[in-house]
């Protein structure tokens, strides 16, 4: 998912964040939103060549920053066996040490799996150290092993999920505040006013009653007219205001090739290494829009969550559709380090460079 700063679809019951993008009217200039996914999937059994790869993504942040990409996004996810990033806002400070402008975003950060104090102060110091440019979907999570490691009950999630946000929104007002039945006053405070900005994810109804409960805008990560419908329904049902993000129908993650039909072929197992760890957590009731029922290459090459397209059809897409935005994720389920670079750099120069110099001053 793109981050929040960067471009989706809106809709609101009141004026969006000054952080949230507008989609361009017709005639206006070109959508040329870009986003660098880095999940650091796949990693190597050697340990140099997995600090390799961390650093690797650390160099590419700086280069998409300096690129003009938008944002660039980590995840959150523990215990999986190809290695996805569990640390989010580790990776998310030292990406805010090496950039300036993008914003960075943590889709999403499994809230629900801290310590609600601890993480309000984490959050406001990577806030502060990236001036601002931090940005997340608070998630619950599904998975109960997550749960299990962090020693928070699974069957009370939604109590607890509640409890984190009420103590984030809290703890980052100006003044003390009763916790637990003691006044506590916790520091620093972030460098968003009044707090970093952040959505509440989710696809279920209560998900959305929790967003609106809170005045939180609600991120749904597929869109759905009903469930967003259910949402502003509750926002005027508590008094709030807010409004949803969600990405394009078809929205997939994107790998630039020149040659596709080739690439498919030589790369397409580490984009299944990614795929079928994700789709192992499959879990009753809940809407994944990238799971995946196959290990076959050729049927997720068919179902287009994961593409690989050349550089004249991304421009194609940038300059036709204005909910487009380019997911880049070069570093897809342990790929190569130089093939990883060789799909940034085709995006970067080939693409976005090229599209930039065409916009008016």
């Amino acid at each position: 998912m793109e981050s929040t700063r960067a471009r989706y679809r809106v809709h609101s019951s009141a004026a969006p964040s000054p952080h949230l993008r507008k989609l361009p009217d017709a005639g206006t200039v070109l959508n040329i939103s870009a986003n660098l996914r880095l999940n650091l999937t796949g990693a190597e059994a050697d340990p140099a060549q997995r600090s390799l790869r961390y650093r690797t993504a650390l160099d590419m942040a700086e280069y998409a920053d300096r690129s003009g990409f938008s944002s660039v996004n980590v995840e959150e996810h523990h215990v999986a066996d190809n290695g996805w990033l569990p640390s989010p806002l580790t990776m998310a400070s030292a990406i805010a040490g090496r950039t300036e402008q993008c914003s960075i975003g943590v889709m999403a950060l499994l809230v629900a799996l801290y310590d609600p104090i601890r993480l309000a102060e984490d959050i406001a110091v990577v806030d502060l150290l990236s001036e601002g440019r931090l940005n997340f979907v608070a998630g619950m999570g599904y998975r109960e092993v997550e749960y299990h490691i962090a020693n928070k009950p699974f069957a009370e999630r939604g109590k607890w999920m509640d409890h984190v946000l009420e103590t984030l929104l809290q703890a980052w007002q100006d003044a003390p505040f009763d916790y637990k039945g003691k006044l506590v006053n916790v520091t620093p405070k972030p460098f968003s006013r009044p707090h970093p900005v952040f959505l509440v994810g989710g696809m279920s109804k209560p998900a959305a009653r929790r967003a609106a409960r809170f005045g939180l805008p609600f991120a749904p990560p597929v869109a759905e007219p009903e469930l967003e419908a259910y949402y502003f329904e509750q926002l005027k049902h508590y008094g709030k205001k807010g409004f949803t993000h969600s990405p394009p129908a078809d929205f997939s993650v994107l790998f630039i090739h020149d040659q596709p039909d080739e690439a498919w072929k030589e790369l397409g197992t580490y984009f299944l290494n990614e795929v079928i760890e994700y789709s192992s957590w499959k879990t009753e009731g809940v809407n994944r829009p990238l799971e995946f029922n196959s290990d076959s290459v050729d049927a997720l090459r068919a179902e287009k969550r994961y593409e690989i397209i050349t550089p004249a059809e991304c421009i194609k897409r940038h300059r036709e559709r204005k909910d487009f935005f380019a997911a880049i994720h070069p570093l897809i389920g342990g790929m190569p380090l130089d093939r990883a670079w060789r799909c940034l750099k085709l995006y970067t120069e080939h693409v976005l460079i090229p599209l930039k110099r065409e916009q008016p001053a």
